[in-house]
């Protein structure tokens, strides 16, 4: 080992420590002043680990809780099942209702929201009719909607909701019915639709069928309510800035309902950013799209002091009502019900068809039957078909689930109570799943349960619109129940007398639609089919 002399080491001089101690005494301060910080961090670690450990077991805890009414605990209520299933609302409530005894029950949203979830043919009446001066929109209802739809039907009460309804109502009328079926769903059809599909069918194109059902909808209320015709349903399938509007609009607004504390989406709304931006640029759009619709209804009808054919705008611009904001929202309310509702019936009945291909010939025989018929009387009288749109709305009604607010405290028949503001809801979704009401082949897709055998010939048996709220009941039932029977029935027929609608999703997946609910209900990811021709089904019948 080599010894290095003393004198060998470099030298320190006096400039050299003081740098240094001044270098050591920066960094102790340093440490010093970073202790409080490390301590605080290390606390909230400490407090956070166990909460979100607390958090994490109940969200799994509920997440898995999915057939029994959850439980609700201080403050939170049963927030943390909310959130859990917030993805899947509409299964989850059902398979609650389905082991509720009474098909009732009450969820606790938080500390002090209370809301009454009901499947019960009792309840859904005494909500509906015979207490309906206690159930409005309310609050809840109306605030989340109102930029939408603002003061159109289906979100007011009173004397404003009376007088929409009594114009409306006269367009509901037999001869009206008439001439939306031989004019206006019997013109679109065969000069819109059948040649769309006919094409397809030739070039082997895949369709997305729910999005051609709204289409044709939408054509066919701007027409019969508006005097307007879009053209919408063109070969090009043209991508309308309004109809992109509404479809945000319908599908943003349904999620406000959903979000997991109405306080997230009105902040959002408040600083005008992610969803609420986009919401407020599409109601901007819809609203334009509407004032145009009024805005050449008027210049029309002040060039001539009648029309020839008086339609919905035509009646309200005529009834003394010179606010347009009124009137938009009117259009706006009556193109939603037109639209989408029917839309959404169709496109699942054609899912539930596919699957029960027994039942489709069952159609198709009927359809044969009444084709020398006039185009009025055969759909008025296809009974079979009739009863297999109900079968399939009691599976996948087009509003799946709706709310009432109580004006004043309440005892529902069951009893449970009700308190002054608390929310009701009926709920069509889960009650077609009721075993109580449809007996333990309520899975299946059954049309007979609709009918009865008179000798050769089938009569359809209804079932009251308390158990079957798909059209709601009392003084708020669907005025255009029946308009939407004819439409959907002409459809059907025109369709399955020269098609079968084969569903095209991905090969070797066993896909099962999701249904999902927004203001009214989708096929999420739309329907993508295949058109074939029924006489190269015959023809390859033949040959084998």
């Amino acid at each position: 080992m080599q010894l290095v002399p003393i004198n060998t080491y470099p030298s320190t001089t006096t400039n050299d420590i003081t740098t240094k101690t001044k270098q050591i005494s920066v960094t102790k301060r340093e440490g010093q002043s970073s202790q409080p910080k490390i301590k605080s961090a290390m606390l909230l670690l400490i407090i956070l680990i166990p909460l979100l450990s607390l958090l994490f077991f109940f969200f799994f805890l509920n997440s898995n809780s999915n057939s029994k009414v959850p439980k609700s605990y201080p403050l939170v209520g049963s927030f943390f099942a909310i959130l859990a299933n917030r993805k899947r609302p509409l299964p989850w409530l059902s398979g609650i209702m389905q082991v509720s005894p009474s098909a009732t029950f009450v969820l606790r949203r938080n500390y002090s929201t209370r809301q009454v979830f009901s499947g019960d043919p009792a309840v859904v009446q005494h909500i509906l009719k015979t207490n309906f001066s206690n159930y409005g929109k309310g609050h809840v209802f109306n605030r989340t909607l109102t930029d939408f739809l603002g003061h159109g039907i289906f979100n007011i009460d009173g004397d404003s909701w009376k007088f929409q309804r009594q114009v409306s109502s006269h367009e509901f009328n037999t001869k009206s019915l008439r001439k939306f079926i031989e004019t206006v769903v019997d013109t679109e059809l065969s000069d819109r639709l059948i040649p769309i599909l006919s094409s397809a069918a030739k070039q082997g194109t895949v369709l997305d069928f729910q999005d051609i059902l709204q289409r044709f909808a939408f054509d066919n209320i701007c027409k019969i309510a508006f005097g307007f015709d879009p053209a919408y349903l063109l070969p090009s399938l043209p991508q309308a800035k309004f109809a992109l509007a509404f479809e945000d609009s319908v599908r943003i607004s349904g999620e406000r309902f959903s979000a997991v504390h109405p306080v997230i989406w009105k902040f959002k709304k408040l600083l005008n950013i992610g969803s609420e931006k986009r919401l407020k640029n599409a109601i901007s759009e819809v609203r334009e799209f509407a004032l145009n619709i009024i805005k050449e209804k008027k210049q029309r009808l002040g060039e001539k002091e009648s029309l020839d054919s008086v339609d919905l705008l035509s009646r309200f611009l005529s009834s003394g009502h010179s606010d347009e904001n009124f009137v938009i929202d009117i259009v706006i309310s009556f193109i939603l019900a037109g639209r989408d509702t029917t839309s959404a019936a169709l496109t699942w009945f054609f899912w539930l068809l596919w699957k029960n291909p027994e039942i489709e010939s069952e159609i198709l025989n009927e359809i044969n039957e009444k084709s020398e018929a006039p185009v009025f009387d055969e759909v008025k009288d296809m009974v079979y078909t009739h009863a297999s749109l109900c079968e399939s709305m009691r599976l996948y009604p087009p509003v799946p689930i709706d709310s009432k607010e109580a004006v004043n405290d309440d005892v529902l028949p069951g009893g449970t109570v009700v308190k002054k503001g608390m929310r009701v809801t009926y709920f069509p979704y889960a009650m077609g799943r009721l075993e109580m009401l449809w007996g333990s082949d309520w899975a299946e897709f059954k049309p007979e349960r609709w009918l009865q055998k008179e000798e050769e010939s089938w009569k359809f048996v209804g079932r009251d619109p308390y158990t079957y709220p798909v059209f709601q009941a009392g003084p708020r039932i669907c005025l255009g129940k029946e308009m939407a029977f004819l439409q959907m029935k002409r459809v059907v027929a025109g369709v399955l007398r020269r098609f079968k609608v084969v569903p095209a999703f991905e090969e070797g997946v066993n896909h099962e639609p999701e249904f999902v609910s927004y203001l009214t209900s989708k096929m999420k990811g739309g329907f993508p089919v295949k058109i074939v021709e029924r006489d190269h089904l015959r023809h390859d019948e033949t040959e084998s």
